[in-house]
This record gives C-alpha cells, structure tokens and sequence, in this order.
C-alpha cells in the first residue's frame, strides 16, 4: 500500500512535470495529518511551479486537517471531500474557495498511478 510520503512524492514530481496541473492555483495548501502517519505537508503552487515540502515552510492559504487514513481514500477518490467535511473527518482553516478546487491538484496523484 501506499504512504503518505509516497503520495505526497508522486503528487511534487507531476507537478514539477506539469505545473499546469495546478490550473492557476497560487496557493499553499497545509495538511496536518493524524494517525497511522502523522505529519504535516505543505503543496506550494506559483504561477509557474509547484512542489511539494514536507513540514511547515511557508504560511498557508489553507489548512486541511485529516486523518492519514483518510486521506489516502481522499486521494483515491474513495472518500468525496465534501462528505468529508460534512461528517467532520476533514477540517479546513482558510479559503474555502481554495479547498473546493482541492480535487483539482490531488488529481495530479492519480495522473502519476496511471
């Protein structure tokens, strides 16, 4: 099975690949993670790059708090993100607007399994 380090690997090589993918995202997302796999990771995304680091490196637009279970079936389309957030496994601190465009920059981790 996957980690969330793998995850978040695939996620930082598709968008250096094709910093496209962050369809004009600019943005730093945060996700502090619980759980089997704690920790925390930020997605930084410029008009013209995007990476990936891990730990608290920049302030973020942002914020998605989230067990690391949970997450891994948010990234598989296995968990919808808004029924995640409904139900309280997802938190989100900040622009809401950025966490409805959310799916968009996971999708660069499932463009990299295929």
């Amino acid at each position: 099975m996957t980690t969330v380090k793998e995850i978040f690997q695939m996620i930082d090589s598709q968008l250096k690949e094709d910093p496209s993918r962050a369809d004009g995202i600019v943005a730093v997302y945060q996700f502090n993670l619980s759980g089997e796999e704690a920790g925390v990771y930020q997605v930084i995304l410029r008009p013209d790059a995007g990476s990936v680091v891990e730990g608290e490196q920049e302030a973020s637009d942002c914020t998605l708090t989230i067990d690391s279970s949970d997450f891994k079936k948010l990234v598989e389309g296995e968990l919808n993100g808004t029924e995640a957030f409904m139900s309280g496994k997802l938190k989100i601190d900040g622009d809401m607007g950025l966490a409805l465009r959310l799916q968009e920059v996971l999708s660069a981790y499932n463009h990299a399994k295929q």
